[in-house]
């Protein structure tokens, strides 16, 4: 086939799955072209070594990556994210229906900053069908305003014509399938698709003296929160619980974000000696340190839109076969008990948490290693690349076999 990729992000900025998708479907013979953005992300600002221009292509066999300019603000206000993402749509508009006139079937990687693109390509090419692949359905939370504002509305409603528009609908849960389907897709087009990770780096290692020390001070056992210290992990709770057991365990945050102030001042407060921080490191790095800890903490606050998410770090966790100790709802936490890839409880629920924590303190280390193994047997089973890869090639052909029928 002749595949058409709509992405707002691609490499040499963190968007693996577009990415892998891109490289995996050329691999199998499909011509495959992309249309994308200026690298800016995370910072809002171009990479060095690059600059914005109309006419830059790159091509390498059956692979072919056009990039367009938008607005890079680079201040993360919602003024600013609204203006990339129309910038990005405008962008689109004016080059797309060349770029894209003779694919079969088109792939959209929808979070919310490409909805606007995908919207205006659905009205400017209405024969071409359309795969959306989504992450998340969060208008509100992304715009950051409140519900019935301005902007979450346009958004909602945008996404609500290409859920209606699309020959088919990839999402990672089925609790964000429901979601999708109140939103206006038709079920018979909807699919559950797992996320993947980069199979190339996250895979169980053994772990070197310099992770060691990272993360290990002593005999106690660590459990380690690795990635973004965000809004939509209630990482204070994590805080709390860890404080409680004093040297049972300890609590290791890996990375950065916006609620890293907070919850280093309420550990401050607490007095939480067991509650350590370590600077972001490179995903190179990670699964070393996964391995050096004892568990991986994965967290999400109880909120609605958040019982169908399923955090990106999850598939990487579980290739690696580290043991989860999940505090969460829905689909993430029904997920790893299936696997009995470790343990469980609801979230934003200190004292639960605590619990959690003291029972993975005294779990043997056989059993541990046991945890790891049925979670990296789960992700083989139901997360892989190649899995992922196979579901969302079945959906592009029978989506482009809508357009010759």
């Amino acid at each position: 086939m002749r595949i058409g990729i709509l992405t707002y992000h691609f490499p040499p900025e963190p968007a693996f799955v577009p990415a892998s998708l891109a490289e995996q479907l050329a691999a199998r013979g499909h011509e495959v072209r992309v249309l994308t953005g200026f690298p800016d992300y995370p910072g809002g600002h171009v990479y060095p070594g690059w600059r914005q221009r109309w006419r830059h292509e790159s091509r390498s066999e059956r692979l072919t990556v056009r990039r367009l300019p938008r607005y890079c603000g680079g201040d993360g206000s919602v003024r600013s994210r609204v203006a990339s993402w129309l910038s990005f749509a405008g962008s689109v508009a004016v080059t797309g229906r060349r770029f894209l006139a003779d694919v079969d079937v088109l792939y959209v990687h929808q979070p919310p900053a490409t909805v606007f693109a995908s919207a205006a390509l659905a009205r400017l090419l209405p024969r071409l069908p359309m795969v959306l692949h989504v992450p998340d359905v969060w208008a509100e939370d992304v715009v950051g305003g409140a519900p019935g504002g301005r902007w979450p509305a346009r958004l909602t409603a945008a996404m609500t014509r290409t859920y209606r528009a699309a020959a088919g609908v990839a999402v990672a849960t089925s609790s964000l399938r429901d979601a999708v389907v109140a939103a206006g897709a038709d079920p018979a087009r909807v699919r559950v698709v797992r996320t993947w990770t980069d199979e190339r780096i996250f895979r169980p290692t053994e772990p070197g003296p310099q992770a060691r020390r990272l993360v290990r001070r002593d005999g106690r056992r660590v459990v380690m929160h690795a990635g973004t210290i965000g809004v939509r992990h209630g990482l204070e709770t994590a805080v709390r619980a860890a404080a409680t057991l004093g040297d049972t365990m300890d609590l290791v945050f890996v990375g950065s974000g916006g609620q890293e102030r907070r919850v280093r001042r309420l550990a401050a407060e607490l007095r939480a000696d067991n509650v350590r921080f370590v600077p972001r490191r490179s995903p190179l790095e990670m699964p070393e340190l996964y391995a050096a800890a004892d568990y991986q903490l994965v967290m999400l606050r109880d909120l609605p839109e958040l019982r169908g998410a399923l955090p990106g770090k999850l598939p990487a966790v579980l290739s690696c076969a580290a043991p989860v100790v999940a505090s969460a709802a829905g689909d993430t936490a029904a997920l790893v008990e299936r696997a009995r890839a470790g343990l469980s409880c609801p979230p934003e629920d200190w004292a639960q948490l605590a619990d959690r924590f003291w029972l993975a303190a005294t779990i043997p280390p056989a059993a541990r290693t046991e945890m790891g193994r049925r979670g990296r047997e789960a992700y083989l089973r139901e997360m892989s690349l190649s899995a992922g890869v196979d579901r969302v090639e079945e959906m592009l052909r029978g989506a482009a076999v809508t357009r010759t029928s």
